[in-house]
């Protein structure tokens, strides 16, 4: 068999721990009123394209017995924000707004695969759309849903705390127009590269762009700037660059740290290198990062868009955030790190003591599910050791014997007792797989 890389496959126990930060992602975004939804996979290569140079990242599908010509060039969306853009304006006229989403997908990327990228991955996304405006309080919103999800995650999963690391797109803008450079973008998607190849190779890139010494240094003097909202005036100010719009990104970003400081201290630092390359965000970015794994970058990121959603005359303003669920877990899981309690879901095995004998067995399995207590039947009617032995290899708890007024066995410490098939329950930390640290 040929192995494909950069789509992560992971054992039944590694499945458990994503299907349980899922849940939580989902548990956390569902206390806060986002609905869920799914979009397609397929996107037409044209709305793909929208983003500029990540085209040369879509996987390009077509029908193995298309015609000569057939001119229906669809792709794998690489990320949720381009479809739900669609979503919204295909389905608005059922829509209420503000909508709050959110979408647990996967994406497709084909970049180089490595830790934390992969070619084939999950996402969970949230996001807050308006009809033709919507209030800046909804930035906020999401940055501190986001951040309570990822401390849920850390409570119950142990992975590290984040640092949310904030800017915005009109502080940015209006520094680089008071420069006097007509091509901002160009210059925001080459700035969003300097964390990962460093400030010579941008200031590199940015003389190729015929950007001159004296302005480039005040570029990257800008970029550097990591502060809190009482000195970000000042270490703006000393650069000389006034502007009426980089004013009103000041006062922005200013409000998302104090409103996100205040719910969670220490979390929330303005970075003014946070770009995001990406040309439909029109004002608040951020970037989380794991604390000690800064070297994975981002593991979530978002901002703010007041037109990828149009539809004739109608705009449809939002703001989100996009939490890479197999970037964080993948790494984990694979390295032994977070791993499930047993390789299944089950919590009882029903001994068959005969096959002659197996539907008593399957009735008792039915009584245990009726009350939601996870189990299996026996494959076999193997002697009670090896059916114990099966139970242990799975990490089962129990093992049941008799009929709905047996006795079940708990293995690990080998106490059995009589127990009623219709009452009995196992502890409340035996009913589902708990994800074990290893960190």
């Amino acid at each position: 068999m040929t192995k494909v890389s950069g789509f992560p496959e992971f054992l039944p126990e590694g499945r458990l721990v994503e299907l349980r930060a899922t849940d939580i992602l989902r548990s956390v975004f569902e206390l806060h009123g986002f609905a869920g939804i799914a979009t397609r996979a397929l996107e037409p290569l044209a709305d793909l394209s929208r983003k500029g140079e990540i085209t040369k990242e879509v996987y390009v599908v077509r029908r193995l017995h298309a015609a000569e010509g057939d001119k229906d060039e669809m792709g794998l969306h690489f990320d949720l924000t381009v479809p739900f853009a669609r979503y919204v304006t295909e389905h608005a006229g059922g829509l209420t707004f503000p909508f709050r989403r959110y979408q647990i997908q996967p994406a497709w990327r084909g970049e180089r695969p490595q830790e934390g990228r992969y070619r084939e991955f999950w996402q969970a996304d949230i996001d807050v759309v308006g009809d033709g405006e919507l209030p800046f309080h909804h930035d906020i919103e999401v940055v501190l849903v986001m951040l309570e999800a990822c401390a849920r995650l850390s409570a119950e999963l142990g992975i590290p705390p984040v640092l949310v690391r904030i800017n915005n797109r009109k502080l940015i803008q209006g520094f680089y127009e008071g420069l006097g450079l007509t091509d901002p973008l160009a210059v925001i998607q080459a700035v969003d590269k300097l964390a990962k190849t460093g400030r010579q190779a941008v200031a590199a890139q940015l003389g190729a762009m015929g950007i001159d010494e004296a302005t480039a240094g005040r570029i990257l003097d800008f970029a550097a700037i990591e502060t809190d909202a009482a000195g970000l005036a000042a270490a703006v100010g000393r650069l000389g660059v006034t502007g009426e719009t980089m004013a009103e990104g000041i006062e922005e970003v200013t409000r998302l740290f104090e409103a996100a400081g205040r719910r969670f201290p220490g979390a929330v630092v303005i970075d003014c290198k946070i770009a995001r390359g990406l040309d439909y965000y029109t004002g608040s970015v951020f970037e989380f990062e794991l604390a000690g794994r800064e070297g994975l970058g981002s593991i979530a990121a978002g901002g703010r868009y007041d037109s990828l959603a149009t539809s004739g005359k109608r705009s449809y303003p939002g703001v989100g955030v996009s939490f890479g669920i197999t970037r964080v877990f993948a790494p984990l899981i694979a390295k032994g790190q977070l791993v499930a309690s047993r390789r299944v879901p089950s919590a009882v095995l029903v001994a068959v003591d005969a096959e002659s004998e197996r539907a008593a067995a399957d009735a008792v399995a039915g009584a245990l599910r009726t009350r939601g207590i996870p189990c299996e039947v026996s494959p076999t009617a193997d002697r009670y050791g090896r059916q114990i032995r099966f139970a242990d290899r799975r990490g089962i708890p129990f093992v049941w014997f008799g009929g709905p007024a047996g006795e079940v066995k708990d293995i690990r410490s080998g106490e059995q007792v009589a127990a009623d098939a219709g009452a009995w329950a196992p502890p409340v930390a035996d009913l589902t797989p708990a994800i074990v640290n290893n960190q």
